[in-house]
């Protein structure tokens, strides 16, 4: 039996290809993984609420979803850390001020300044968004992470100093001009802290593979920490091992350098 306990896997560009699609290879060493006892996370930015069909595939119940703020452990709830509403409201005058579009995630739906937006529909369309509605006071209290869509050159410096946080571009084709709102305190990282706490095991017993810079606090936190292929550049210096690409069985590769997989 391996002295791994924990793999934390990002989705988008680490599990899920630039097509779309989920490798054999991958779903093969989800399996073996888990075989081995070691209880897989999917660890996005996505909301958890739009990953379950991919979660099925992979026969997966753990989650760190919306860059750090949900953790769910085995089907059940482990905390949630909702962002501050002064920063919300702040963040939504400066987006309208600059005609830019921002979806707030709920742990139920995903509310957006507008659904009309052409640049808003193929966000929704890219990343499969099901459960969309139009942003509402009511949605305030209750926002886990923030995406930022059409922002331009480089407009993204009226946000950061709205706080704690900081910006990092989407790692996927097509969306260059979205950032994922990242708190400095709350992220990947955090989760996966609040995972090992939460298990009672240590950094050294836990893997975690990621491909875009909201994925370095959490490849900070772990024994073996691999970067995709495919990953950012500024991704590498954060990783102990560097893999091969989503597409070329990247995940698999990795876990056979660590003897998990023959």
């Amino acid at each position: 039996m391996s002295h791994y306990k924990v793999l934390f896997l990002d989705i988008d560009g680490t599990i899920i290809t630039p097509d779309d699609k989920i490798e054999d290879s991958t779903q093969i060493a989800v399996t073996k993984a888990q075989e081995q006892e070691i209880e897989v996370f999917l660890a996005t930015g996505r909301p958890i609420h739009e990953i379950l069909d991919i979660a099925k595939t992979l026969k997966v119940n753990s989650f760190i979803g919306y860059n750090g703020a949900f953790g769910i452990y085995k089907g059940e709830d482990l905390y949630k850390d909702f962002m501050p509403p002064d920063l919300v409201k702040n963040f939504l005058k400066i987006a309208e001020e600059y005609d830019h579009e921002i979806v707030l995630y709920t742990n139920k739906h995903n509310a957006f300044t507008s659904l009309d937006s052409p640049i808003v529909k193929n966000f929704i369309t890219k990343f499969h968004l099901q459960q969309n509605e139009l942003y509402n006071e009511s949605d305030l209290n209750n926002i886990l992470g923030i995406t930022l869509i059409n922002v331009n050159g480089n407009e993204d410096r009226h946000y950061v100093n709205e706080g704690e946080v900081h910006l990092t571009q989407v790692h996927v084709e097509g969306m260059e001009n979205c950032f994922d709102v990242i708190r400095d305190h709350v992220n990947k990282g955090f989760g996966v802290n609040s995972v090992l706490k939460h298990l009672g095991i240590g950094k050294e017993e836990a893997i975690a593979f990621g491909d875009g810079l909201n994925d370095k606090e959490m490849l900070m936190n772990v024994g073996e920490s691999f970067a995709m292929g495919n990953a950012h550049p500024d991704l590498f210096s954060y990783a102990k091992h560097k893999t091969t690409a989503v597409g070329h069985s990247g995940i698999l590769n990795g876990l056979k350098v660590l003897g998990l997989i023959d």
